[in-house]
C-alpha cells in the first residue's frame, strides 16, 4: 500500500544539501510528488511531500534521516499523512494578495486573522524583508495565493482588506 509522508529539512546553504536529501527519498525507493524549497537567511529550507511502498518505510526513512542530521547537519522531520487527491471545491477560484509596506510587526498576522475571519483558505504565502537603496528603510513584502469561498465576494474581500491597509498604512491589492 502507498504511504505519503510530509517531510521538513534544513541545513546550513551549502552545495549538496538537496542531492543528500533527494538521494534518501530515492533509496528508500520514494517519489517526491510536491516541493518548496529556498534560502532563508544561511540556511536552506524543503518542505516536500513523497510517497513509497514499504511495511516499515517510515522507520527506514527516520533512520536516514537522523543518519543526515549527525552526519551532514541537515535536521529532517518526517510525518506520515492520510492523505488523498483533494476534491475540487466549490468557491469563487484562486485570488492573489499583494503587500508592500514598511516593515513592521503584525503584519502576516493581522492580514491572515482577516483571511481566516473570511473562510479564505491561504494556499501559499511568500513574504520577504528588504530595505530601501534610498533611505534604508526597512520594506515588507508578501504575496498570498489563496481560494476565495462562496460566502464572500472579491469587492467584499478588497474592502476589508482596504481597510487593514489603511490601519496598516501598506499597500494590498488583490487580483482574481
Amino acid at each position: 500500500m502507498e504511504q505519503k509522508f510530509i517531510m521538513t529539512a534544513f541545513g546550513k546553504d551549502r552545495p549538496g544539501i538537496v542531492a543528500e536529501i533527494a538521494e534518501v527519498i530515492y533509496e528508500n525507493g520514494c517519489s517526491l510528488e510536491d516541493s518548496n524549497m529556498g534560502r532563508l537567511a544561511d540556511e536552506f529550507t524543503l518542505i516536500l511531500l513523497l510517497s513509497g511502498k514499504g511495511e516499515d518505510l517510515q522507520d527506514k526513512l527516520s533512520r536516514d534521516c537522523k543518519r543526515l542530521e549527525r552526519e551532514k547537519e541537515i535536521f529532517v522531520f518526517i510525518r506520515p499523512l492520510d492523505y488523498s487527491r483533494p476534491k475540487d471545491e466549490n468557491g469563487n477560484g484562486l485570488i492573489t494578495i499583494d503587500i508592500e509596506g514598511v516593515d513592521q510587526a503584525g503584519i502576516v498576522f493581522k492580514v491572515a486573522r482577516v483571511l481566516a475571519e473570511e473562510k479564505v483558505n491561504i494556499e501559499t504565502l511568500r513574504s520577504k524583508k528588504k530595505f530601501s537603496p534610498n533611505s534604508g528603510t526597512a520594506l515588507y513584502s508578501m504575496t498570498i495565493t489563496a481560494k476565495l469561498p462562496e460566502s464572500i465576494t472579491t469587492e467584499d474581500l478588497e474592502a476589508r482588506l482596504d481597510t487593514l491597509a489603511n490601519d496598516l498604512n501598506v499597500d494590498i491589492s488583490l487580483t482574481s
